[in-house]
């Protein structure tokens, strides 16, 4: 089985970064967590990215705040698909990471979820491995049918309360 790669610009992005290892680990989804930065390590950056399919790799997803060049920096030395989740901070509450993340040039895709949004960015990586891990589909498929059953229970709880 692929798995995915998680990537921080620094370690105050691991609280965010946390939900999707979260859902991952629901999912039973191997992935492996490190740290680099677009700025103060862009070689170290650059290598992981270079090397991600070769060492079992089926997708990153990078967590950055402030001006989040993390992704594209992946993104830009690797095919494998690339997830951006923009982390709030306290300058201007992570819009300034969606733009820098979402904002990318033609030629460098790059996916970008919601700001703080690790568990989506998580789900669509397994989406993407589940492309061709019949496995992996099959679990998010269960886990779709256990969030949806959590609604309606909701639903019928509110429904009898009013």
């Amino acid at each position: 089985m692929k798995k995915i790669g998680i990537v921080m610009g620094s370690d105050s992005d691991l609280k965010v970064a946390e939900k999707a290892m979260d859902t991952l680990k629901e999912l039973d989804v191997p992935f492996e967590v490190h740290i680099y930065s677009a700025h103060r390590t862009p070689e170290e950056a650059a290598e992981f990215s270079k090397n991600a399919r070769k060492n079992g790799f089926g997708a990153i997803i990078a967590f950055a705040g402030k001006a989040a060049h993390l992704a594209g920096a992946l993104a830009a030395n690797t095919c494998l698909p690339v997830i951006g989740v923009p982390v709030k901070s306290s300058t201007l509450d992570g819009i300034d990471a969606l733009l820098s993340t979402v904002q990318m040039p033609s030629g460098i895709p790059v996916a970008t979820v919601a700001i703080d949004g690790a568990v989506n960015a998580a789900l669509l990586s397994c989406q993407m491995l589940g492309i061709e891990d019949e496995e992996v589909a099959e679990r998010l498929l269960a886990k779709r049918k256990a969030d949806a059953q959590k609604v309606l229970e909701k639903d019928a709880a509110i429904s009898a309360k009013f």
